[in-house]
């Protein structure tokens, strides 16, 4: 049967099928990405739930072995000095994103991490090899926000950056100089880095 102006019934219902799979296409990616959320949600509530069990659990080995309650517990066990904030190192990383305040062409990372400690109010290596931070500081076992990350980079030596978080995945997020020709922030595969350190002064 046809429709006045020469339209089908059949055409109007192909129509109405486009739409509706147009919409149902749209729904099914607003689940998807409503369970994206919801999983990453729940990562990052169980992250927070275990690191604040470990703080909270580590204050009290703190208070029992008399360490000053004003002092800074990490998740992973030792108090650092009080007064001790790692949010000044990354917050001084952040200012040079995109850029090379160190002049130099090559091989800068590790005076880039020089340079944002000593701004920062802290002693580093004073040495451009990244390796040089493998033994600087305090040791920590897995990323910390604030901790410095000691990488191997194949056949090219290593590299040291700030860790400023976790991705969704697991791996660390690093503000590091002479990545690409400049200071950026980007994940980095876990499995690279060999040492996590806190800056002590």
């Amino acid at each position: 049967m046809v429709a006045p102006g020469g339209f089908g019934y059949a055409n109007a219902d192909a129509s109405r099928n486009v739409r509706t799979g147009r919409r149902g296409a749209r729904l099914q990616h607003a689940e998807r990405t409503s369970r994206w959320d919801r999983a990453v949600a729940r990562m990052q509530t169980r992250g927070l739930a275990d690191a604040n069990a470990s703080v909270a659990a580590n204050a009290n080995v703190a208070a029992d072995a008399g360490v000053a309650s004003n002092a800074t517990v990490t998740p992973t066990g030792g108090a650092m000095a009080s007064g001790y904030t790692s949010s000044n190192v990354v917050a001084e990383a952040r200012k040079y994103l995109g850029g090379n305040p160190t002049g130099r062409g090559s091989l800068w990372c590790a005076r880039f991490m020089n340079m944002v400690l000593q701004h920062s109010g802290y002693r580093g290596t004073g040495s451009d090899m990244a390796s040089s931070f493998a033994k600087y500081g305090q040791r920590v076992s897995g990323p910390q926000v604030g901790a410095i990350a000691v990488m191997t980079r194949g056949r090219r030596g290593g590299h040291v950056g700030i860790i400023t978080g976790v991705d969704a995945k697991g791996n660390p997020i690093m503000i590091s100089g002479n990545n690409g020709n400049r200071v950026r922030e980007a994940p980095v595969s876990r499995g690279r880095i060999y040492a996590y350190v806190m800056p002590t002064s």
